[in-house]
């Protein structure tokens, strides 16, 4: 089971710990080049914060890139949020297995131009770190809970939360799926992101001897860089039981 819903963007921030890799990929020759489809580096490496790239393509305001830092809202989790050639990205949009982004009605990019694209990264890595308390999460509950259902979820900077259709009080099982997930997190193992088909573009992450789930988004490298989490109880409608999700550190009071 892995997270998915329609997204939006969020409004409060919570910092995070690890550094970036901000090393530069240049990539500024357009000669011989033949546009296609968007390399994804935040597959390949999802800390990396900046990256020098060209525009392939430009269509008004919205262009698309040769590849790519900037991830796109998709499978619940929320876009990065940066600039492109020193221009604030609108929107980032997934269309088919490619990304358009759109910028301000007035860019001057053109098609061949070689553009610098940073991401905002302590938003990012809270959106990871979110993203995989919210899978950890949503695979304990599937195994400890019988006759439930996921309905919706959303990762956003300042929490994740997944919705369950269910008449029993979710928080009954909060315990032991905290207890759980803390564990997984404490021991530290590494997170296996990786293509299960690259044609279509399909990704999944994998936790030997615990769990591989189907998943595009971007993930951690070790359990532990997830830390402390906070589980809170939201009754959202006869029979929906949605459970929230914070960083320990930006945990509400």
């Amino acid at each position: 089971m892995s997270i998915a819903s329609i997204v939006s963007h969020p409004t409060n921030t919570c910092q995070g710990r690890s550094t970036p890799n901000c090393a530069i990929r240049n990539k500024t020759s357009v000669s011989g080049y033949t546009c296609g489809m968007t390399e994804k580096i935040f597959w390949s490496d999802p800390y990396l914060s900046a990256l020098d790239t060209l525009v392939t393509a430009v269509d008004s305001d919205t262009i698309q890139l040769k590849e790519t830092i900037f991830y796109a809202f998709s499978g619940g989790q929320e876009s990065d949020s940066g600039t492109i050639g020193g221009y604030p990205v609108q929107t980032a949009t997934k269309v088919g297995t490619d990304i358009h982004y759109r910028l301000a009605p007035d860019h001057p990019l053109r098609t061949g131009d070689a553009v610098h694209v940073e991401i905002d990264w302590p938003r990012r890595y809270a959106l990871m770190r979110l993203h995989f308390a919210a899978e950890l999460v949503l695979e304990l509950v599937s195994r400890e809970v019988t006759a439930i259902e996921k309905v919706g979820a959303h990762i956003a900077q300042d929490k994740a939360r997944i919705d369950f259709k269910t008449t029993e009080n979710i928080s009954a099982y909060f315990p032991i799926v905290s207890a759980k997930a803390q564990a997984i997190i404490e021991a530290d193992l590494p997170i296996i992101s990786a293509f299960s088909d690259e044609a279509a573009q399909r990704r999944y992450w994998e936790i030997p001897d615990f769990a591989r789930v189907p998943c595009g988004g971007t993930h951690l490298r070790s359990t532990r860089e997830v830390g402390g989490i906070r589980l809170k109880r939201k009754n959202v409608g006869k029979g929906t039981e949605r459970i929230e999700i914070y960083l320990a550190e930006c945990s509400p009071s």
